[in-house]
């Protein structure tokens, strides 16, 4: 099961040393023969995907995978002109105005863009496009309530009453994607005056905060599979109930765990070409096949996110196990931008110190 869980804050970042990847990308006038993603460490692709891009274009791809999300931003602005490859995947909306005063990438809207709810263009220079969009929403385990014969939680309200008092666990906000996405969640809901006092709330009635998702998820949270968690209530995915179906053997008839809808937090992850690539038009090619059909529908089972063509079709295990949140929260990247900083900084000192 993939997940985004990684570092979205660096303070220091060593040089980057770029090389010159000639080989295979053409040379003294030679047509260039491969297309190279970089990408964080949880794309995947079906290998049968794969192959029909390079048989559709005439290329290799080769997918250079460069460390989490906030990793694959910061080497990208450090390269800038002269990147690792010619198509970045994996930026999303919380870290996108970043990279894109940072000047990373080049316009390109694609034809497909047609099938794409405008919801999801974000840049209307188009130097990015939306690829797919994914909720953090709280989860819980319905096995726990079951058997204590307690409802669970049914808001972000409820999680400050003294009833839920040392079940949840988040991810830090300085260190994780998630963690990052329910801090802006509890500032959309909250407001730039509230949500520290919500924090305060959740602090007083013994919230843990770990590191990243693997640590909540997979070893905290009681209703992972195989984990033996002691919180029933964790910050996860709105795609984390199939994927409890589909990891788990014998598959249950029914999700082993629920969303919380109120405090899902929409992501929407984009791809765009560098600026500086040395495969321009392969890249225009990729751009294509990523809002395709095909590689739309490849989306879901590989990376547990939704696909944005409006064409593509959802696998029978999202259409019976996913909550699709009807009004998720959000922010704009520009608001985000200006305050991301100010914000962990501040959540820091209330949940942490």
């Amino acid at each position: 099961m993939k997940r985004r869980s990684g570092l979205v804050v660096l303070a220091t970042v060593g040089v980057v040393a770029v090389a010159a990847a000639a080989a295979g990308c053409g040379g003294g006038g030679e047509k260039p023969t491969e297309v190279v993603l970089v990408t964080h460490d949880s794309f995947a692709i079906s290998d049968d995907v794969k192959k029909a891009f390079e048989e559709e274009s005439g290329l290799k791809l080769r997918i250079l995978q460069a460390g989490d999300a906030g990793e694959v931003v910061t080497k990208s602005l450090l390269t800038a002109g002269n990147p690792e490859g010619d198509v970045l995947f994996g930026i999303d909306n919380n870290l996108l105005t970043r990279a894109l005063e940072g000047d990373v990438f080049v316009p390109y809207e694609s034809p497909l863009l047609d099938n794409v709810d405008p919801q999801y263009v974000l840049d209307p220079e188009h130097r990015v496009t939306a690829i797919d969009h994914g909720e953090v929403c709280l989860n819980y385990d319905k096995e726990w309530y079951a058997e204590r014969g307690v409802a669970p939680p049914a808001s972000m309200d409820d999680l400050t009453d003294p009833r839920y008092r040392g079940l949840l666990v988040v991810e830090n906000a300085a260190t994780s994607t998630p963690g990052l996405a329910f801090l802006l969640a509890t500032v959309a809901k909250y407001g730039d005056q509230g949500w520290q006092a919500y924090w305060q709330r959740l602090r007083e009635n013994d919230v843990l905060v770990v590191d990243g998702w693997e640590e909540a998820y997979t070893v905290r949270f009681s209703g992972a599979a195989g984990s033996r968690g002691k919180r029933p209530i964790v910050v996860s995915y709105a795609s984390s109930p199939p994927a409890e179906v589909i990891y788990r053997d014998p598959r249950p008839k029914t999700a082993p765990t629920g969303v919380i809808e109120d405090s899902c937090f929409r992501q929407i992850e984009l791809a765009g070409i560098l600026r500086g690539a040395r495969n321009e038009e392969g890249g225009r090619k990729l751009i294509d096949f990523m809002l395709s059909r095909r590689f739309q529908e490849d989306i879901p089972l590989q990376m547990f996110v939704f696909p944005v063509n409006r064409e593509a079709k959802l696998p029978p295990e999202f259409v019976r196990y996913v909550l699709v949140p009807s009004a998720p929260l959000a922010l704009a990247p520009e608001t985000i931008e200006a305050n991301r900083e100010r914000w962990v900084d501040e959540w820091t000192q209330t949940a942490v110190r």
